[in-house]
């Protein structure tokens, strides 16, 4: 591989995990796990999920998201939402205590986005995040690729 191939690459996995960080530094200040942050920010956009759905979306083990619901439903964040709910795949939403208790958090990150939107604009947003989705297509395309 070329040195400015591999800088390439190396500088959108860099911007990716700072990207990350960002988050992580986000939901430990607000004293929720990173992917708790991501069970509330998924709740927050769908109304609803499923343990399956998180692990899908986020690409995570379905042990850890699993015990990350587990703990919110011993909490009483969460609630099990029988409407949406589809054979062995139970569904939850935020319970009154856990919409409580997401409602600021959920807030202080919507007003952080809404600042990086103002920062970069939406044409500029938008475009990052076809770059981003199209270079996911080719990553996962290549490694399947490789696989076979």
């Amino acid at each position: 591989m070329k040195t400015q191939t591999w800088n390439l690459i190396n500088e959108i996995n860099q911007a990716i995990i700072q990207f990350r960080g960002i988050y992580s530094v986000w939901s430990f200040a607000h004293r929720i796990s990173y992917n708790e942050m991501l069970v509330l920010y998924t709740l927050r956009d769908q109304g609803y999920c499923t343990q399956k759905q998180i692990c899908d979306r986020y690409m995570l083990p379905r042990q850890t998201i699993h015990h990350v619901v587990s703990e919110m439903r011993g909490r009483k964040l969460l609630q099990y939402s029988r409407e949406h709910s589809s054979g062995r795949e139970k569904a939850f939403v935020l319970s009154k205590e856990g919409e409580a208790y997401a409602a600021p958090s959920l807030a202080s990150l919507d007003e952080i986005e809404s600042g990086a939107l103002e920062r970069l604009g939406p044409g500029k947003l938008q475009q990052l995040t076809q770059l981003l989705w199209e270079y996911d297509q080719a990553l996962s395309a290549a490694m399947d690729r490789q696989r076979k």
